[in-house]
C-alpha cells in the first residue's frame, strides 16, 4: 500500500518510479540479485484497482458529482487505485477538457486515499504526450498508456511511442497491452526493452498470455496487473501485483479479499471467491460491452441513478439489466 501523502498534497510521483534503470541502492536495484523489494516496488499503483466508468447525465453531459460518488464508493469498498479515462471510462468520446475536469473531480474526492491514474493513451503520440502533460498538471499519480490502436505500428514504433510518453513527465507509467482492441500486441522483447525506462513500471495485461507474461515477470521489475477479470486469480497466482478490474464496480470488496487471501497463501479461499464471482464476470464482461454493463451494475446497486453512455455505445436494455440482476444475485452481490 502506498504511504499517505501529507494533508492537502498528492503523492510524490517520483517515489513511485522504479525499474531496472534506476540508480542502484546499496542492496541492489529492483529486479537484481540482492534487492529487497518494497511494497512500492511490487505494487507501484496498489493492488485492487478499478477502470472507472465516466458517469453522464440524462442529456449526455459529464456528471462530476456522480463521478465523485462512484470513486468514493469504490475506495470505501476496498479499492486502493482508480483508472480514469480508460476504455471503460469511454475515453474515445470525451474531450480533453472533460478528461481534465473528470480527473480533478476524482482526485478531489479520493486522491488522498487511493492512487489515481489518468488514461492518456491515443494512437497519436503527440496527442498522448499532451494528455500526459495535462494529467500531470492536474495532479495525477500515474499514467495509463494503451497500445496505439488502428495504426498498427511496428514494435520499434511502440518503443518510441511509450518512451515519448514516459519522457513527457515525471509520473510513473502503466502500459496497457490489449491487442484485441489495438490490433497489435506489445511483444515480450519489446516489454523487456521498455522495462529499462525508469518511469515505465507496470503492465495492465489484457493479452491474456500467462506464459509470455511470466517471462516478463521473471526478467524485469515490471509489476503486472490483470486487465481481464476472467483471469484475475490466474494472474495473481503467477505473481501479478493486482488487478485493474471492470467487475470491481460491483465486487471491489471481494477482489480485496481475494488479493489478501493470495497474500496470505490461502489459495483455497481465493478460489472460493473466484468461483463466487464467476456469474458477475459473465454478466458484466460477456453479455455485451463491459462499460455498458458496469454502468447498469452501478445503477442496480444504487450507486448511480442512470446508465447513460455516449454513442457508439448504448445503454443496457431493460431485459439486459434484468439478466444482470440475476447474475449479480447469483454472485451474492445483490
Amino acid at each position: 500500500m502506498l504511504p499517505e501523502p501529507p494533508s492537502g498534497q498528492h503523492r510524490n510521483s517520483s517515489s513511485l518510479a522504479r525499474g531496472p534503470a534506476r540508480e542502484p541502492s546499496l542492496i541492489g536495484a529492483p529486479g537484481t540479485v540482492g534487492h529487497m523489494p518494497t511494497d512500492a516496488d511490487l505494487r507501484p499503483f496498489g493492488s485492487v484497482l478499478v477502470a472507472m466508468v465516466t458517469p453522464f447525465t440524462s442529456n449526455g453531459e459529464l456528471d462530476l458529482e456522480a463521478a465523485a460518488t462512484v470513486a468514493t464508493r469504490l475506495v470505501e469498498d476496498g479499492c486502493d487505485g482508480l483508472v480514469v479515462s480508460g476504455t471503460t471510462g469511454e475515453s474515445p468520446t470525451t474531450s480533453d477538457a472533460e478528461k481534465d475536469r473528470l480527473l480533478r473531480a476524482v482526485l478531489e474526492a479520493v486522491g488522498d486515499r487511493a492512487t489515481v491514474i489518468a488514461g492518456v493513451g491515443t494512437n497519436d503520440t503527440a496527442h498522448t504526450v499532451d494528455l500526459a502533460h495535462q494529467a500531470a498538471k492536474a495532479g495525477a499519480h500515474g499514467l495509463l498508456a494503451v497500445t496505439p490502436y488502428y495504426s498498427k505500428p511496428p514494435q520499434a514504433g511502440l518503443v518510441a511511442h511509450f518512451e515519448a510518453v514516459a519522457d513527457a513527465t515525471d509520473l510513473p507509467v502503466m502500459l496497457y497491452d490489449i491487442p484485441g482492441r489495438s490490433g497489435v500486441p506489445i511483444e515480450t522483447a519489446t516489454l523487456l526493452t521498455l522495462a529499462a525506462h525508469p518511469r515505465i513500471v507496470a503492465v495492465k495485461d489484457a493479452k491474456n498470455d500467462l506464459y509470455e507474461g511470466s517471462w516478463v515477470l521473471a526478467r524485469t521489475g515490471l509489476a503486472y496487473y490483470s486487465g481481464s477479470d476472467e483471469l484475475n486469480l490466474a494472474w495473481l497466482a503467477h505473481g501479478a501485483a493486482g488487478v485493474v478490474s471492470v467487475v470491481g464496480h460491483a465486487a471491489a470488496a471481494q477482489y480485496r479479499q481475494m488479493v489478501e487471501a493470495m497474500d496470505a497463501g490461502d489459495l483455497a479461499a481465493a478460489r472460493r471467491l473466484n468461483d463466487q464471482l464467476l456469474p458477475a464476470v459473465r454478466g458484466i464482461m460477456t453479455r455485451t460491452q463491459g462499460a455498458i454493463m458496469a454502468k447498469a451494475a452501478l445503477q442496480l446497486l444504487g450507486v448511480t441513478s442512470g446508465r447513460q453512455l455516449r454513442l457508439p455505445l448504448i445503454a443496457a436494455t431493460d431485459d439486459q439489466v434484468e439478466t444482470l440482476r440475476a447474475d449479480l444475485e447469483e454472485a451474492h452481490l445483490l
